[in-house]
């Protein structure tokens, strides 16, 4: 069975540079990838990998920015 990694609230939030009531917000949104185990948010590491790639490849850029 394959181990899967995952990461907390907190790590995301210092990844982005963000408050982490922003990421359990997101994820409450469904704009970032995650699930709760226990009532606690929790993050699948190669999902918020592809998840970062989707958004820093150029396809997603708005206009004037």
């Amino acid at each position: 069975m394959k181990k899967i990694e995952t990461i907390t609230p907190n790590e995301i939030a210092a990844i982005l540079r963000i408050h982490p009531f922003t990421v359990t917000r997101l994820a409450r949104e469904g704009k970032l990838p995650g699930f709760k185990v226990g009532g606690i948010w929790r993050f699948r590491k190669d999902q918020f990998e592809r998840w970062i790639e989707e958004r820093t490849d150029g396809k997603n850029k708005r206009r004037g920015r």
